[in-house]
């Protein structure tokens, strides 16, 4: 590691004024951090674009934090999973569409009658359990691809 430098200024025109002393440490970062550091400064520059995937990753760990500490939550959160589905149907009734308005709906319930289920399952048993990783990829996957083309398009 290279010592600091320091770098003199010479004195200024004026009474009695010192010269400055400028201390610059050098400080060289690894490469590791360096990679850090550049996909930390992606990931905020683009932080509206992976909005689905940072909820993504809170979820994960609190369902394992949760799943730690209070597994009986899960007994809380399966009959939760059903509330899209309750929305779906009053919404439909009260106000029915169709078309384009009535898949969007369709897709929201779905997607999220899925996350919740996945939310209380990964409670009951982990977030690691059997195909919940994978379940939880899937819709991931489904809800980053949407949340692109739907900012593209609007």
């Amino acid at each position: 590691m290279a010592s600091p430098k320091t770098v003199r200024i010479p004195r200024q025109r004026g009474r009695g004024r010192q010269p400055y002393i400028v201390v610059v440490p050098e400080h060289r970062h690894s490469l590791t951090g360096r990679a850090a550091s550049a996909l930390a400064l992606l990931v905020w520059d683009h932080r509206r674009a992976l909005a689905p995937t940072g909820l993504a990753l809170l979820a994960f760990v609190l369902t394992a934090v949760l799943h730690t500490l209070a597994w009986w939550a899960a007994l809380v959160l399966a009959p939760a999973a059903l509330a899209p589905l309750v929305w779906f149907a009053l919404v439909q009734r009260r106000h029915p569409a169709d078309g384009s308005a009535l898949a969007w709906r369709i897709t929201l319930a779905a997607v999220s009658a899925l996350a919740g289920g996945w939310t209380a399952l990964a409670v009951a048993a982990g977030p690691l359990a059997g195909p919940l990783e994978v379940w939880w990829l899937l819709i991931l996957l489904g809800t980053q691809t949407a949340w692109f083309i739907v900012r593209r398009t609007h």
